[in-house]
Protein backbone atom coordinates (compact mmCIF):
# COMPACT_ATOMS: atom_id res chain seq x y z
CA UNK A 1 0.00 0.00 0.00
CA UNK A 2 2.79 2.36 1.30
CA UNK A 3 5.70 1.33 -1.21
CA UNK A 4 5.64 -0.69 -4.48
CA UNK A 5 8.18 -2.75 -6.19
CA UNK A 6 9.54 -1.69 -9.56
CA UNK A 7 11.14 -3.46 -12.36
CA UNK A 8 10.15 -7.16 -10.50
CA UNK A 9 10.55 -8.90 -13.92
CA UNK A 10 14.28 -7.39 -13.96
CA UNK A 11 14.79 -8.52 -10.67
CA UNK A 12 13.53 -11.91 -10.97
CA UNK A 13 15.88 -12.31 -14.03
CA UNK A 14 18.83 -10.89 -11.38
CA UNK A 15 17.60 -13.14 -8.89
CA UNK A 16 17.82 -16.73 -11.40
CA UNK A 17 21.91 -15.49 -12.01
CA UNK A 18 22.35 -14.75 -8.55
CA UNK A 19 20.66 -17.25 -6.20
CA UNK A 20 22.43 -20.59 -5.34
CA UNK A 21 20.63 -22.81 -7.32
CA UNK A 22 19.35 -26.18 -5.33
CA UNK A 23 20.23 -24.86 -1.87
CA UNK A 24 17.95 -22.76 0.61
CA UNK A 25 21.15 -22.74 2.95
CA UNK A 26 22.25 -19.08 1.14
CA UNK A 27 20.60 -16.00 1.49
CA UNK A 28 21.50 -13.69 -1.94
CA UNK A 29 20.99 -10.03 -0.78
CA UNK A 30 19.31 -9.43 -4.19
CA UNK A 31 16.05 -11.40 -3.21
CA UNK A 32 13.02 -10.87 -4.87
CA UNK A 33 11.44 -10.95 -1.25
CA UNK A 34 14.19 -8.76 0.24
CA UNK A 35 14.72 -6.08 -2.77
CA UNK A 36 12.52 -3.16 -3.04
CA UNK A 37 12.40 -0.72 -5.25
CA UNK A 38 10.90 2.78 -6.63
CA UNK A 39 9.97 3.92 -3.92
CA UNK A 40 6.82 6.38 -3.27
CA UNK A 41 5.34 8.19 -0.54
CA UNK A 42 1.73 8.39 -0.70
CA UNK A 43 -0.50 11.41 0.56
CA UNK A 44 -1.12 9.91 4.20
CA UNK A 45 1.95 9.49 4.97
CA UNK A 46 3.08 13.06 3.40
CA UNK A 47 0.56 14.67 5.55
CA UNK A 48 1.83 12.63 8.79
CA UNK A 49 5.09 13.95 8.57
CA UNK A 50 3.88 17.90 7.78
CA UNK A 51 2.13 17.09 11.14
CA UNK A 52 5.01 16.45 13.10
CA UNK A 53 6.93 18.68 11.31
CA UNK A 54 4.64 21.77 12.52
CA UNK A 55 4.66 20.69 15.78
CA UNK A 56 8.55 20.24 16.06
CA UNK A 57 9.16 24.14 15.11
CA UNK A 58 6.79 25.54 16.51
CA UNK A 59 6.69 23.77 20.14
CA UNK A 60 9.92 21.93 20.57
CA UNK A 61 12.77 24.32 17.97
CA UNK A 62 12.05 27.47 20.58
CA UNK A 63 13.14 25.41 23.66
CA UNK A 64 16.04 23.35 22.35
CA UNK A 65 19.10 24.53 24.33
CA UNK A 66 17.08 25.33 27.25
CA UNK A 67 16.00 21.62 28.00
CA UNK A 68 18.96 20.77 26.63
CA UNK A 69 21.55 22.81 29.52
CA UNK A 70 18.92 21.74 31.67
CA UNK A 71 18.55 18.51 31.26
CA UNK A 72 14.89 18.87 31.63
CA UNK A 73 12.72 16.37 30.28
CA UNK A 74 9.63 18.14 28.81
CA UNK A 75 6.68 15.77 29.51
CA UNK A 76 4.02 18.65 28.76
CA UNK A 77 5.16 18.02 24.93
CA UNK A 78 4.78 14.22 25.06
CA UNK A 79 0.89 14.91 26.45
CA UNK A 80 0.95 17.77 23.59
CA UNK A 81 1.78 15.18 21.13
CA UNK A 82 -0.66 12.45 22.56
CA UNK A 83 -3.23 14.97 21.17
CA UNK A 84 -1.87 15.04 17.79
CA UNK A 85 -2.01 11.33 17.43
CA UNK A 86 1.90 10.87 17.42
CA UNK A 87 2.51 9.00 20.82
CA UNK A 88 0.28 5.76 19.68
CA UNK A 89 1.04 6.01 15.84
CA UNK A 90 0.92 2.14 15.00
CA UNK A 91 -1.99 1.63 17.81
CA UNK A 92 -5.30 0.57 15.69
CA UNK A 93 -8.02 3.15 16.23
CA UNK A 94 -10.08 0.31 18.37
CA UNK A 95 -7.67 1.03 21.54
CA UNK A 96 -7.60 4.86 21.20
CA UNK A 97 -4.36 5.25 18.15
CA UNK A 98 -3.89 6.15 15.11
CA UNK A 99 -4.04 3.53 13.39
CA UNK A 100 -0.92 4.54 10.91
CA UNK A 101 1.11 2.44 9.93
CA UNK A 102 5.45 1.77 10.12
CA UNK A 103 6.35 4.25 6.97
CA UNK A 104 4.16 7.34 8.67
CA UNK A 105 5.78 6.55 11.58
CA UNK A 106 9.22 6.85 10.62
CA UNK A 107 8.83 9.65 8.79
CA UNK A 108 7.30 11.31 11.78
CA UNK A 109 10.49 10.74 14.00
CA UNK A 110 12.14 11.57 11.56
CA UNK A 111 10.67 15.32 11.74
CA UNK A 112 10.91 15.32 15.34
CA UNK A 113 14.37 14.65 15.51
CA UNK A 114 15.75 16.87 12.48
CA UNK A 115 14.50 19.26 15.15
CA UNK A 116 15.33 17.80 18.14
CA UNK A 117 17.33 13.78 18.99
CA UNK A 118 15.87 14.72 22.36
CA UNK A 119 12.15 14.29 21.80
CA UNK A 120 12.77 12.01 18.56
CA UNK A 121 14.29 9.57 21.25
CA UNK A 122 11.65 9.92 23.88
CA UNK A 123 8.98 9.61 21.67
CA UNK A 124 10.55 6.65 19.48
CA UNK A 125 10.84 4.68 22.70
CA UNK A 126 7.08 5.68 23.85
CA UNK A 127 5.92 4.13 20.93
CA UNK A 128 7.87 1.03 19.53
CA UNK A 129 9.02 -0.54 23.36
CA UNK A 130 6.46 0.29 25.55
CA UNK A 131 3.09 0.53 23.78
CA UNK A 132 4.86 -1.79 20.98
CA UNK A 133 5.16 -4.31 23.66
CA UNK A 134 1.55 -4.22 25.06
CA UNK A 135 0.48 -4.07 21.32
CA UNK A 136 2.20 -7.06 20.46
CA UNK A 137 2.02 -9.41 23.24
CA UNK A 138 -0.94 -7.86 25.17
CA UNK A 139 -4.23 -9.51 25.90
CA UNK A 140 -7.26 -8.27 24.93
CA UNK A 141 -7.89 -6.90 28.22
CA UNK A 142 -4.21 -5.40 28.79
CA UNK A 143 -4.71 -3.30 25.52
CA UNK A 144 -7.93 -2.09 26.33
CA UNK A 145 -6.77 -1.01 29.17
CA UNK A 146 -3.56 0.19 28.65
CA UNK A 147 -3.10 1.63 25.53
CA UNK A 148 -5.51 3.99 25.05
CA UNK A 149 -3.58 6.05 27.89
CA UNK A 150 -0.64 5.64 25.92
CA UNK A 151 -1.70 6.59 22.23
CA UNK A 152 -3.48 9.35 24.05
CA UNK A 153 -0.59 10.76 25.82
CA UNK A 154 -2.14 10.55 29.22
CA UNK A 155 0.55 8.03 29.83
CA UNK A 156 3.89 8.39 29.09
CA UNK A 157 5.48 4.90 28.91
CA UNK A 158 8.94 3.06 29.49
CA UNK A 159 10.24 -0.17 28.75
CA UNK A 160 12.82 -1.91 30.71
CA UNK A 161 15.08 -4.73 29.75
CA UNK A 162 18.72 -3.44 30.08
CA UNK A 163 20.89 -3.56 33.42
CA UNK A 164 23.97 -2.51 34.64
CA UNK A 165 25.89 -5.57 34.32
CA UNK A 166 23.86 -7.01 31.45
CA UNK A 167 23.39 -5.26 28.33
CA UNK A 168 23.66 -6.76 25.18
CA UNK A 169 24.17 -10.49 28.04
CA UNK A 170 20.52 -9.67 28.49
CA UNK A 171 19.98 -13.63 28.93
CA UNK A 172 22.44 -13.12 31.80
CA UNK A 173 19.67 -10.62 33.89
CA UNK A 174 19.68 -10.36 37.43
CA UNK A 175 16.18 -8.71 37.82
CA UNK A 176 14.37 -11.39 38.90
CA UNK A 177 10.66 -12.30 39.21
CA UNK A 178 9.53 -15.12 41.88
CA UNK A 179 6.13 -16.08 41.89
CA UNK A 180 3.85 -16.29 45.05
CA UNK A 181 0.71 -17.47 44.81
CA UNK A 182 -1.51 -15.43 42.10
CA UNK A 183 1.06 -12.77 42.39
CA UNK A 184 4.95 -12.32 41.47
CA UNK A 185 7.55 -10.38 43.35
CA UNK A 186 10.05 -8.24 41.62
CA UNK A 187 13.51 -7.33 42.94
CA UNK A 188 16.14 -6.23 41.23
CA UNK A 189 17.08 -2.64 38.91
CA UNK A 190 17.06 -2.01 35.50
CA UNK A 191 19.44 0.80 34.31
CA UNK A 192 19.45 3.12 30.78
CA UNK A 193 15.65 3.24 31.00
CA UNK A 194 14.05 6.10 28.91
CA UNK A 195 11.45 8.11 30.92
CA UNK A 196 12.88 5.60 34.11
CA UNK A 197 11.44 8.09 36.56
CA UNK A 198 8.73 10.10 35.15
CA UNK A 199 6.80 7.28 32.76
CA UNK A 200 3.51 6.55 34.10
CA UNK A 201 3.41 2.53 33.34
CA UNK A 202 6.98 0.73 32.49
CA UNK A 203 7.09 -2.90 30.68
CA UNK A 204 9.73 -5.10 32.34
CA UNK A 205 11.54 -8.12 31.88
CA UNK A 206 12.53 -10.29 34.76
CA UNK A 207 14.56 -13.04 35.20
CA UNK A 208 12.05 -16.53 35.95
CA UNK A 209 14.56 -19.12 35.92
CA UNK A 210 17.97 -19.90 35.67
CA UNK A 211 20.58 -17.56 34.26
CA UNK A 212 21.49 -18.27 30.99
CA UNK A 213 18.38 -20.64 30.85
CA UNK A 214 16.51 -21.00 27.91
CA UNK A 215 13.36 -19.08 28.16
CA UNK A 216 14.00 -18.20 31.48
CA UNK A 217 12.43 -14.34 31.28
CA UNK A 218 8.81 -12.88 31.13
CA UNK A 219 7.47 -9.85 30.91
CA UNK A 220 5.09 -7.84 32.89
CA UNK A 221 3.26 -4.41 33.17
CA UNK A 222 3.83 -2.53 36.47
CA UNK A 223 2.39 0.83 36.82
CA UNK A 224 4.04 3.94 38.53
CA UNK A 225 3.04 4.08 42.47
CA UNK A 226 3.14 0.53 42.86
CA UNK A 227 4.64 -0.42 46.29
CA UNK A 228 8.20 -1.50 45.61
CA UNK A 229 8.62 0.27 42.61
CA UNK A 230 10.65 3.69 41.84
CA UNK A 231 12.45 5.38 39.71
CA UNK A 232 16.58 5.82 40.29
CA UNK A 233 19.05 8.06 39.35
CA UNK A 234 19.15 9.84 36.71
CA UNK A 235 22.29 9.98 34.20
CA UNK A 236 24.08 12.59 33.11
CA UNK A 237 24.73 12.01 29.70
CA UNK A 238 26.46 13.68 26.98
CA UNK A 239 23.90 14.20 24.32
CA UNK A 240 20.01 13.49 24.47
CA UNK A 241 20.06 15.23 27.29
CA UNK A 242 16.22 16.57 27.02
CA UNK A 243 15.27 12.64 27.21
CA UNK A 244 15.10 11.25 30.52
CA UNK A 245 17.61 8.16 31.21
CA UNK A 246 17.37 6.65 34.44
CA UNK A 247 17.42 3.57 36.65
CA UNK A 248 14.28 1.62 37.75
CA UNK A 249 14.57 -0.35 41.06
CA UNK A 250 12.13 -3.17 42.00
CA UNK A 251 12.28 -3.74 45.71
CA UNK A 252 10.17 -6.44 46.87
CA UNK A 253 7.57 -5.11 44.67
CA UNK A 254 4.37 -7.61 44.55
CA UNK A 255 2.29 -7.85 41.26
CA UNK A 256 -0.99 -9.71 40.58
CA UNK A 257 -0.59 -12.18 37.62
CA UNK A 258 -2.85 -10.39 36.06
CA UNK A 259 0.20 -8.26 34.98
CA UNK A 260 1.95 -10.65 33.26
CA UNK A 261 2.42 -10.14 29.62
CA UNK A 262 2.20 -13.82 27.27
CA UNK A 263 3.61 -17.02 28.86
CA UNK A 264 5.90 -17.16 31.39
CA UNK A 265 9.16 -18.02 30.43
CA UNK A 266 8.49 -16.06 26.79
CA UNK A 267 10.36 -12.38 27.72
CA UNK A 268 12.92 -12.42 25.90
CA UNK A 269 11.66 -14.12 22.54
CA UNK A 270 9.06 -11.00 22.94
CA UNK A 271 12.02 -8.79 23.70
CA UNK A 272 13.68 -9.75 20.16
CA UNK A 273 10.42 -8.72 18.37
CA UNK A 274 10.14 -5.83 20.76
CA UNK A 275 13.36 -5.03 19.33
CA UNK A 276 13.60 -5.30 16.05
CA UNK A 277 10.68 -2.47 15.91
CA UNK A 278 12.78 -0.34 18.33
CA UNK A 279 15.48 -0.56 15.46
CA UNK A 280 13.54 0.71 12.94
CA UNK A 281 12.68 3.46 15.60
CA UNK A 282 16.24 4.19 15.80
CA UNK A 283 17.26 3.87 12.31
CA UNK A 284 14.62 7.12 11.86
CA UNK A 285 15.93 8.79 14.80
CA UNK A 286 19.51 8.75 13.12
CA UNK A 287 17.97 9.91 9.90
CA UNK A 288 16.85 12.52 11.54
CA UNK A 289 19.57 14.22 13.13
CA UNK A 290 21.29 13.49 10.00
CA UNK A 291 19.08 15.62 7.75
CA UNK A 292 18.93 18.17 10.87
CA UNK A 293 22.86 18.22 10.69
CA UNK A 294 22.78 17.66 6.74
CA UNK A 295 20.62 21.11 6.01
CA UNK A 296 21.88 23.06 8.65
CA UNK A 297 25.61 22.46 7.20
CA UNK A 298 23.99 23.21 3.38
CA UNK A 299 22.49 26.80 4.95
CA UNK A 300 25.89 27.66 6.58
CA UNK A 301 27.82 27.01 3.86
CA UNK A 302 25.76 28.95 1.68
CA UNK A 303 25.90 31.96 3.95
CA UNK A 304 29.61 31.57 4.84
CA UNK A 305 32.03 33.59 2.45
CA UNK A 306 36.01 33.01 2.44
CA UNK A 307 37.94 34.66 -0.28
CA UNK A 308 34.64 36.28 -1.70
CA UNK A 309 32.91 33.64 -2.61
CA UNK A 310 30.38 31.30 -0.03
CA UNK A 311 32.68 28.69 1.54
CA UNK A 312 30.12 25.85 -0.46
CA UNK A 313 31.77 26.65 -3.94
CA UNK A 314 35.06 25.27 -2.97
CA UNK A 315 35.41 21.58 -3.55
CA UNK A 316 36.21 20.53 -0.40
CA UNK A 317 33.14 21.51 1.15
CA UNK A 318 30.53 20.41 -1.94
CA UNK A 319 32.20 17.25 -1.73
CA UNK A 320 31.48 16.38 1.79
CA UNK A 321 28.07 17.79 1.39
CA UNK A 322 27.42 15.37 -1.49
CA UNK A 323 28.64 12.61 0.38
CA UNK A 324 25.81 13.79 3.31
CA UNK A 325 23.09 13.87 0.96
CA UNK A 326 24.15 10.68 -0.84
CA UNK A 327 24.76 8.34 2.39
CA UNK A 328 21.16 10.24 4.45
CA UNK A 329 19.54 8.85 1.39
CA UNK A 330 21.02 5.41 1.51
CA UNK A 331 19.88 5.41 5.31
CA UNK A 332 16.06 6.58 4.76
CA UNK A 333 15.49 3.56 1.63
CA UNK A 334 16.67 1.09 3.91
CA UNK A 335 14.86 2.05 6.67
CA UNK A 336 11.93 2.46 4.65
CA UNK A 337 12.19 -0.62 3.33
CA UNK A 338 12.03 -2.33 6.94
CA UNK A 339 9.23 -0.39 7.88
CA UNK A 340 7.24 -1.47 4.89
CA UNK A 341 7.95 -5.26 5.51
CA UNK A 342 7.19 -4.16 8.98
CA UNK A 343 3.61 -3.15 7.34
CA UNK A 344 3.52 -6.48 5.55
CA UNK A 345 4.34 -8.82 8.43
CA UNK A 346 7.45 -9.97 7.07
CA UNK A 347 10.36 -11.03 8.81
CA UNK A 348 12.30 -7.61 9.71
CA UNK A 349 14.93 -8.76 11.77
CA UNK A 350 17.79 -8.36 9.39
CA UNK A 351 16.31 -5.33 7.02
CA UNK A 352 15.82 -3.72 10.77
CA UNK A 353 19.30 -4.44 11.79
CA UNK A 354 21.07 -3.34 8.58
CA UNK A 355 18.74 -0.11 8.87
CA UNK A 356 19.77 0.89 12.52
CA UNK A 357 23.79 0.08 11.71
CA UNK A 358 23.52 2.24 8.52
CA UNK A 359 21.73 4.80 9.67
CA UNK A 360 23.52 5.24 13.10
CA UNK A 361 27.03 5.39 11.58
CA UNK A 362 25.85 7.52 8.87
CA UNK A 363 24.20 10.45 11.89
CA UNK A 364 27.32 10.40 13.73
CA UNK A 365 29.56 10.63 10.50
CA UNK A 366 27.50 13.44 9.03
CA UNK A 367 27.10 14.84 11.82
CA UNK A 368 30.65 15.18 12.49
CA UNK A 369 31.50 16.50 9.12
CA UNK A 370 29.04 19.02 9.67
CA UNK A 371 30.77 20.36 12.62
CA UNK A 372 33.79 20.75 10.21
CA UNK A 373 32.13 22.57 7.67
CA UNK A 374 31.06 25.20 10.35
CA UNK A 375 34.67 25.11 11.75
CA UNK A 376 35.29 27.03 14.60
CA UNK A 377 31.36 28.02 15.11
CA UNK A 378 30.25 23.85 15.24
CA UNK A 379 32.24 23.74 18.03
CA UNK A 380 29.79 25.98 19.76
CA UNK A 381 26.52 25.71 21.01
CA UNK A 382 25.44 29.06 19.04
CA UNK A 383 24.71 26.72 16.07
CA UNK A 384 22.73 23.69 16.02
CA UNK A 385 25.30 21.31 15.08
CA UNK A 386 27.07 20.76 18.28
CA UNK A 387 23.93 19.09 19.62
CA UNK A 388 23.35 16.72 16.70
CA UNK A 389 26.72 15.71 17.02
CA UNK A 390 26.31 15.29 20.94
CA UNK A 391 22.90 13.25 20.36
CA UNK A 392 24.12 11.05 17.13
CA UNK A 393 26.41 9.04 18.98
CA UNK A 394 23.27 7.48 21.31
CA UNK A 395 21.91 6.10 17.89
CA UNK A 396 24.88 3.52 17.74
CA UNK A 397 24.51 2.21 21.10
CA UNK A 398 21.10 2.05 22.38
CA UNK A 399 18.60 -0.83 21.49
CA UNK A 400 21.87 -2.79 20.07
CA UNK A 401 25.29 -1.58 19.53
CA UNK A 402 26.48 -1.41 16.08
CA UNK A 403 28.79 -4.16 16.80
CA UNK A 404 25.33 -6.22 18.02
CA UNK A 405 23.75 -5.28 14.48
CA UNK A 406 26.67 -6.47 12.61
CA UNK A 407 26.13 -10.11 14.68
CA UNK A 408 22.46 -10.08 13.89
CA UNK A 409 23.23 -9.24 10.08
CA UNK A 410 26.12 -11.72 9.94
CA UNK A 411 23.59 -14.04 11.47
CA UNK A 412 20.71 -13.68 8.79
CA UNK A 413 22.92 -13.60 5.78
CA UNK A 414 24.92 -16.61 6.75
CA UNK A 415 21.40 -18.48 7.87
Amino acid sequence: MYLRSGLQNLVNRVNDCLLFQGSNSGCCLFHSECLLMDFEIDELSRQAAATARDFALQYIKPHVMEWDEAQHFPSEVMHAMGKLGLMGVVVPEEYGGAGMGYIEYILIIEEIARVCGSIGLSLAAHNSLCTGHILAFGNEQQKKEYLPKLASGEWIGSWGLTEANTGSDAANMQCTATPDGREWILNGTKNWITHGISSNITVVVARTGAPREKNNATAFVVLRGTPGFKGGKKENKLGMRASETAEMIFDNCRISDSCRLGEVGAGFKQSLKVLDGGRISIAALGVGIAKGAYEAAVQYSKERHQFDKPISAFQGISFKLADMATEIMAAELLTLQAGDRKNKGLSVSKEAAMAKYYSSEIAVKTATDAVQVFGGYGYTKDFPVEKFYRDSKLCTIGEGTSEIQKIVIAREVLR
